[in-house]
């Protein structure tokens, strides 16, 4: 399976705009720049993105472990924080942190744990990001 998105940019790095579409067309000409990135103008970034795809791949890969556990879950909700910080003459992303707030009835706390903990280790987002990941999950 091969999922694909577009950025086109024009102009220079603080100055310049660009734009993102997907495949799908959830995103069609989504505006985003150096103020959309570092100064919170309408439009996107990339580290809010990654957060979105980080925080959905997990909490479908905790569904799907809780399904082959047995369980299902009246709601998962999961968000994902991410750092983005300076390094060198650059940024790095340096760490993706996830809250989970879920109920799945009778489930206890230790099963929960190991499921959630399973899920953000196998999620293939958490795989592919070169930085530290945390989960906060709450079973309640």
């Amino acid at each position: 399976m091969i999922r694909k998105a577009k950025a086109v940019w024009k102009g220079t790095g603080r100055d310049g705009t660009g734009h993102l579409s997907s495949e799908s067309g959830v995103l069609t000409d989504t505006p985003y720049s150096f103020k959309t990135r570092f100064e919170n103008e309408k439009g996107t970034n990339p580290e809010e993105l990654i957060a979105a795809a980080h925080a959905g791949c997990f909490t479908m890969a905790l569904a799907f472990g809780l399904q082959m556990a047995g369980f299902t879950p009246d709601e998962l909700s999961t968000e994902a924080a991410i750092t983005l910080e300076p390094e060198g003459k650059g940024f790095k992303i340096s760490k993706s942190a996830l809250t989970l707030r879920a109920k799945v009835p009778n489930l206890d706390e230790a099963g929960f744990a190991k499921i959630a903990g399973e899920a953000e280790k196998n999620c293939p987002v958490s795989k592919v990001l070169n930085a530290a990941v945390t989960l906060d999950a709450k079973l309640g």
